[in-house]
């Protein structure tokens, strides 16, 4: 088990179901492969809302508002648009280089995966982006490490909520709507 899914099983147990799921399929309709962490995440506790604030977005999600794909294609769209009137931060300049969402929140942040050209999706950093905004804020490290650091208080965002995470964290698995 990855340390980063170990450390969140102890903080936050996991649901009995299990999610699998047609990765292939998934990573087809993306045009990349995705990251084994974040794979692992999403079998243990599959599309999800951690302390009634950050929802980790599942490919072919049960609650289709939070399905990777359709979320993909939304912000590739919606960032397309947002590059003519506003200037990339710095480490998208590079060609080739782009930024995949993986979860968002009830304020409408959203957390994405910074892949670069030549780069393993286990390689992948982090980026936040504000709600309607233009700020951004890049961390080196892996999606679960990220969730793990945050709900454990070891890392502060100062994009995210001021009251995420929660002292007694919540759990919920994402069901249909």
């Amino acid at each position: 088990m990855n340390p980063s899914i170990a450390r969140l099983t102890q903080l936050v147990p996991p649901p009995s179901e299990v999610r699998e799921k047609d990765w292939a399929s998934a990573e087809q309709e993306l045009g990349v492969g995705l990251p084994l962490d974040y794979k692992e995440l999403i079998h243990t506790y599959g599309g999800s809302n951690w302390d009634d604030y950050l929802y980790v977005l599942e490919p072919g999600c049960p609650n289709d508002n939070y399905d990777l794909i359709e979320w993909e294609d939304q912000q590739t769209e919606a960032l397309d648009g947002l590059w003519e009137f506003e200037k990339k931060p710095r480490e998208l300049q590079d060609e080739g280089t782009r930024v995949i969402p993986w979860a968002t929140t009830d304020n409408g942040e959203c957390l994405y995966w910074l892949a670069r050209p030549g780069q393993e999706p286990d390689q992948w950093t982090i980026m936040v982006n504000e709600a309607r905004g233009e700020r951004w804020e890049h961390y080196s490290t892996t999606c679960t490490q990220f969730l793990a650091d945050v709900l454990q208080g070891e890392l502060r965002s100062t994009i995210l909520s001021s009251r995420f995470p929660l002292s007694t964290h919540e759990f919920r698995q994402l069901q249909p709507v």
